[in-house]
């Protein structure tokens, strides 16, 4: 039953973090009309890091029980009104699960790099990293799944042996629970390291070589019976919800299940970046630049790259470590933990803080540099440097390291995009346009970009996202930029000077 104009379509929209898993019902106009969430436990031995999928599916259902209840006491009931169930989630991990789609062992996730040893495996059995990185995009590593899976089947062969599916995303064994379907989106599946990224196709000779059958590709329609997911764009629809689904969810039987797509991915089309020239900066904790392309970026220093599927051309996202970090650690050093206090020192600053030159890898890097023991460390001061100038020139090294990444790249910019906690500080915003000498566009409510995103895939509405993205722009001020122009050239000799130290 269609819904009538007075009762809206719905499209129900998650996104499985590490952290939590949080939904959110959006009506055809891209307004959030309901929101739940539920927290979720990391299970940590010593550098391992894993996940209870168990718990994943346990809260996915209290959430998914909220939000149809929240849902149904804002509007009308349900029923015939959801459009479909789409979900964004972590990528990267290696989820094991037996022929009843019930997990054999936790999943091992992105962070957990145990299997260096498998990875070098993997290389000499391949022909090399280069012609690893050549195929998939991206640097042969042991937080990749593909020697994960390896890893489990020499240590732990009880566990592999019953193994008959794996996932790569944490959604994607929500997405089985609901439907029965082994399914992985393309962006996701990108960091299995197994798949062509070219192609969008599992690379038969890179499975055979790490020791299994090359199993279902993405021509498969079996449904998942391989021991790799079906590959699908995350538009696309893999199942419908089961009954037994929807007694334990409160979604609808017969509901729609899209594919969906993983988080970075989700991140990148939230914030509108779908062709060349667009860049969106990610300032959280750590951080990110991603943009599109038409080629995997294979040339950068710890650059990921994913088959975007949403639309042509490949994500490229290159991390840096030090982001939010930084300005949470300078935040404590020079202003007593107060943010407030600290923005106050911020506005009484001047930009280039009066000569003082801070290079920001307080935890090594991985772009524009990579080097995970270099540390970070000021220049220039003097008995004039004040606190506010050692507040600012933290956060104009991260704005510097970010330009050094954005030289990286060949397009020119067209338009950035600013989102991550860094960016509710405004003055770091304006250093960041200044910095770059270009516009910096911060949504106004970047926490439901994402949900937006992923419902215009199910409405077929492109335009849904950019209406959802109202926000400020910040504009480069010309007498700054010069000021950056001139400490940029600066800033560059800091990283080899230091690591010349040793």
């Amino acid at each position: 039953m269609r819904a009538t104009p007075d009762v809206p379509d719905l499209v129900a929209t998650f996104d499985a973090g590490t952290t939590a898993i949080k939904g959110a019902m959006v009506d055809r106009n891209g307004r959030v009309i309901a929101s739940a969430s539920g927290e979720l436990d990391l299970i940590i031995d010593g550098d391992r890091r894993e996940q209870d999928p168990g718990q994943w599916w346990r809260v996915f259902r209290s959430v998914s029980r909220e939000l149809v209840g929240l849902a149904e006491s804002s509007e009308a009931s349900v029923a015939g009104r959801i459009r479909g169930v789409i979900m964004s989630g972590q990528m990267q991990d290696l989820i094991t699960l037996d022929g009843n789609c019930h997990p054999v062992r936790n999943a091992i996730l992105y962070s957990d790099g145990r299997a260096d040893a498998e990875a070098d495996e993997l290389a000499r059995s391949y022909g090399g990293p280069q012609q690893f990185l050549s195929t998939v995009g991206n640097r042969l590593e042991g937080c990749l799944p593909l020697p994960k899976l390896m890893w489990m089947r020499d240590h732990e062969p009880d566990a592999f042996n019953r193994t008959r599916h794996v996932l790569i995303s944490s959604k994607d064994y929500l997405n089985a629970r609901l439907t029965g379907v082994c399914a992985g989106d393309v962006a996701a599946c990108s960091t299995a390291g197994a798949m062509d990224i070219r192609t969008g196709r599992w690379d038969a000779e890179l499975i055979r070589a790490a020791g299994f059958e090359a199993g279902c590709d993405a021509g498969c329609d079996d449904g998942g019976n391989g021991l790799l997911p079906v590959l699908r764009n995350p538009q696309d629809r893999i199942g419908t919800v089961t009954p037994e689904a929807a007694g334990l969810t409160g979604l609808p039987a017969g509901t729609p299940v899209f594919a969906g797509i993983g988080d970075a991915g989700a991140t990148t089309f939230a914030s509108g970046v779908t062709r060349p020239g667009q860049y969106n900066i990610n300032l959280g904790t750590s951080g990110w630049i991603a943009t599109v392309s038409p080629e995997p970026f294979t040339s950068g220093p710890g650059a990921a790259n994913l088959r975007f599927g949403v639309a042509d051309g490949f994500v490229n996202a290159v991390p840096f470590l030090n982001a939010g970090d930084v300005h949470r650690w300078a935040v404590s050093t020079f202003a007593g933990g107060d943010y407030a206090v600290a923005h106050g020192m911020l506005e009484r600053s001047a930009p280039g803080a009066h000569g003082v030159l801070c290079l920001p890898y307080l935890v090594g890097e991985r772009f524009p540099v990579m080097n995970p023991a270099i540390r970070g460390a000021y220049a220039g001061l003097s008995p004039d440097t004040t606190p506010a100038d050692l507040v600012r020139a933290a956060l104009e090294g991260v704005a510097l390291s970010i330009r050094q990444g954005m030289a990286s790249f060949t397009t020119a910019p067209e338009s950035i995009s600013l989102i991550g906690g860094g960016a509710r500080e405004a003055v770091w915003c304006q250093i960041l346009a200044d910095a770059l000498n270009h516009p910096m566009r911060v949504f106004d409510h970047a926490d439901i970009l994402p949900a937006v995103a992923l419902a215009s895939l199910v409405y077929a509405d492109p335009a849904l996202v950019e209406s959802a993205a109202t926000g400020r722009t910040y504009r480069p001020d010309p007498a700054a930029a010069r000021i950056y122009d001139g400490l940029y050239d600066r800033f560059l000799t800091l990283y080899p000077a230091l690591n010349a130290i040793g």
